[in-house]
């Protein structure tokens, strides 16, 4: 296995040795990864909040609040220490909620080892500022620190399980993403690599408010014509948009759109899924978040989505339906009547994007 690319050069024995990587965020996904990781040989540490739940990762080897009665491997460590998880760390993989995203890089900064490159796998923006996750990151570490998303149709379960997965692995720095998708390619998961971070984080964010609409629809028990025509309308939605902002086509063509689109909106482990679900038959946003009992990332998403739309002067007919749902202004019912009544046109007047 490769070293970890890095803006410095690593300490001589670090190609002499597994790579170090400490994951930040225990929640499911973080977890999943990092047992992952621990499974291809390399030295994981998992760094999280919850004691109680650090404490059986370690002791029993399961995290039974996120991924209960999976069995977690014994080489994989976990602490609340967060300067202990990175101390020595090749690569930093962040997973933490969008939300929590920023404040969690700030704790890292100063004590993220120089050599360490910081790829994460959380999906959306940054709340209130619309900003894309690399953009927060550049600016919180720094031009010279490497950095890489990791994106595309997972659902932690089957991760954890260890089922056939694959994703991709964007950055602006082609080596580093190749030691990203180094440590998590093996067996049962296949890594990919690209150089648009900026295609790849809206894809990843921008499912979660179409994995909504499809929810709702099936709810409402519309029918399985109904979900085709949403997901495919849907990724046109993500087409336009990405042309808009500067984004690769093909990356949305691939596992960081059409891949985990047609994951979150068709498979019942999503929960943005769930909750358009739920909306769809006839519960409240609130008590359905709540039964959820994890973040929800389409809530706050949606908006961000339809800020950059606004900003580029891109009408999104589904997005800007589900954020009116998601904040009360319509009912399902409603956002599917003005859906059906739009007006007529040839599916693609010119070309692709219009």
């Amino acid at each position: 296995m490769s070293a970890i690319a890095s803006a410095s050069p690593p300490s001589p024995d670090t190609s002499a040795r597994a790579p170090r990587v400490a994951v930040v965020g225990a929640g499911s996904w973080g977890t999943a990864l990092a047992a992952l990781i621990a499974r291809h040989g390399c030295n994981a540490v998992l760094w999280g909040r919850d004691a109680e739940c650090i404490a059986a990762i370690n002791a029993r080897h399961e995290n039974p609040r996120y991924l209960p009665g999976i069995e977690l491997p014994d080489t994989l460590s976990a602490t609340t220490d967060l300067a202990a998880c990175v101390t020595g760390a090749d690569l930093v993989l962040v997973v933490v909620p969008s939300h929590a995203f920023a404040e969690t890089l700030h704790a890292l900064a100063p004590l993220r080892p120089a050599h360490a490159g910081v790829a994460w796998a959380t999906k959306g923006f940054e709340p209130g500022s619309g900003r894309f996750l690399h953009e927060v990151a550049a600016e919180v570490l720094g031009d010279d620190v490497p950095l890489a998303v990791v994106t595309g149709p997972s659902f932690a379960k089957e991760v954890a399980l260890g089922l056939p997965t694959a994703l991709t692995v964007h950055s602006d720095t082609p080596a580093f993403a190749q030691a990203v998708a180094d440590v998590l390619h093996g067996p049962a998961f296949r890594a990919y690599t690209g150089d648009d971070m900026l295609g790849a984080e809206l894809g990843g964010a921008m499912k979660n408010v179409l994995a909504v609409a499809t929810g709702v629809a099936d709810g409402m028990q519309l029918g399985l014509n109904a979900r085709a025509g949403l997901i495919t309308r849907g990724l046109n939605e993500m087409l336009r948009l990405n042309q808009a902002i500067g984004g690769k086509a093909e990356t949305l063509m691939g596992l960081a759109g059409l891949g985990d689109l047609v994951l979150t909106c068709t498979g019942d482990l999503s929960r943005n899924r769930r909750l358009g679900l739920a909306l769809g038959r006839g519960q409240s946003i609130a008590d359905a978040v709540r039964e959820i009992g994890q973040v929800v990332e389409s809530v706050q998403t949606a908006d961000e989505v339809m800020r950059q739309a606004d900003k580029h002067g891109i009408e999104l007919p589904i997005s800007g339906g589900v954020q009116r749902v998601l904040h009360g202004e319509l009912t399902p019912a409603d956002a599917l009547r003005q859906l059906l009544a739009r007006e007529q046109k040839p599916e693609y007047p010119v070309g692709l994007f219009d």
